[in-house]
């Protein structure tokens, strides 16, 4: 959502950015990067070009090369797809049903000798809990935690943003997220010296923006000013979009109640989601496709996409890492949809799904 407003002043700083010549690495990525860090109670930010650049960054930093890198099952391609771009080896974990996330048992039972990270994934925008028990099995292990934050801009767990439990976060800005810069990405961190380590990978691996002197395996990972600045004004809006979303959760939540087999993914004590995602479990033995092409044909409703339809085990191209079956993983994967949510959602939309899904709800196994 780009009210008016925004969208003015937006065309006229990429009216200022193209007259000044100065496209990459300029004054709206500082500004970008500062703010973003405010916003998130974070030391350190650091713009890139993707969600995936911001944490293969995160991992080429944390040394996981020719390491064994622990990744939920439970999660987008590209969060396998870093730690393989930056030299690591993949070990899928199971997950927790009640929360879709690693937890430290689900971990524990995924380590090897040879375990260098974990990746622990705020799916649909939600901090687990769990995640505290993961970050001290870390610690007892010598083992670095990274954050895959690229749904939880703005989420909190006991007033701590996503991005400060590990040892760096990477967030998104693809254009589907709550904060968006049409693409792009952020890395997070309490330390100066990932930092700065960041910005020399994401800079082509240079050891100064001026010279020719490579000092790391970087890439051309940067941020350009019109994303920057786009992000920038975003990013202004965040709580509010956060409020109106988690508004429209409350209505789903109140709704769902009272329609059996229909269980949404409840929010922990503590966990303040910013509602990227609004995932419902089905009934077992639910046909989903059926249940979304009924919701479309029938009332124009048109779910999202799944978080995640197919599990990473299960993904052809990572089939060389697939390992055991992952129960926890491959039910979720087979059985949960996601309700439509967006930052300016109206309540007369938000009644309209509701309407649909009273209805189709009295064709689901036990409904």
């Amino acid at each position: 959502m780009f009210p008016p407003a925004d969208r003015a002043e937006i065309a006229a700083a990429v009216t200022e950015i193209l007259a000044s010549g100065a496209l990459t690495l300029g004054p709206y990525t500082g500004h970008f990067e500062a703010a973003f860090a405010a916003a998130h109670d974070a030391a350190h930010a650091v713009a890139t070009s993707s969600g995936t650049s911001a944490l293969n960054i995160a991992l080429q930093v944390s040394g996981i090369a020719g390491r064994d890198v622990v990744v939920p099952a439970n999660t987008f391609y590209a969060t396998a797809a870093a730690v393989l771009q930056a030299g690591g080896r993949p070990v899928f974990a199971d997950v927790e049903l009640g929360t879709l996330a690693l937890s430290r048992d689900t971990l524990a039972a995924t380590l090897t000798p040879g375990t260098a990270a974990v990746v622990h994934v705020h799916i649909g925008g939600m901090i687990s809990p769990d995640i505290i028990g993961v970050r001290e099995l870390c610690d007892e292990r010598g083992i670095a935690l990274i954050e895959d934050a690229a749904h939880a801009h703005g989420s909190t767990l006991d007033g701590r943003f996503a991005g400060s439990f590990g040892a760096s976060g990477a967030f998104s800005f693809y254009p589907t997220k709550v904060v968006t810069s049409g693409e792009g990405g952020m890395l997070v961190s309490a330390s100066e010296h990932v930092a700065e380590e960041a910005k020399i990978y994401r800079d082509q691996g240079k050891g100064a923006f001026t010279a020719n002197h490579h000092v790391r395996l970087g890439s051309a990972w940067r941020m350009s000013e019109l994303h920057a600045v786009t992000g920038l004004v975003h990013l202004r809006r965040m709580e509010e979009f956060i409020t109106r979303r988690r508004e429209v959760a409350a209505a789903y939540d109140k709704a769902l109640a009272v329609l059996d087999g229909l269980t949404p993914l409840a929010e922990a004590p503590g966990s303040r989601g910013n509602i990227y995602k609004y995932i419902v479990l089905l009934p077992p033995g639910t046909d989903r496709a059926a249940v979304k092409q009924e919701l479309r044909d029938r009332f124009g409703v048109r779910l999202s996409g799944e978080v995640y339809d197919l599990p990473l085990n299960r993904q052809p191209v990572l089939a060389d890492y697939a390992g055991p079956s992952l129960p926890v993983a491959e039910e979720i994967a087979a059985r949960h949809v996601c309700l439509p949510v967006h930052s300016d959602m109206s309540d007369a939309e938000v009644d309209e799904v509701l309407t649909a899904i009273a209805a189709v709800h009295e064709t689901l196994p036990g409904g």
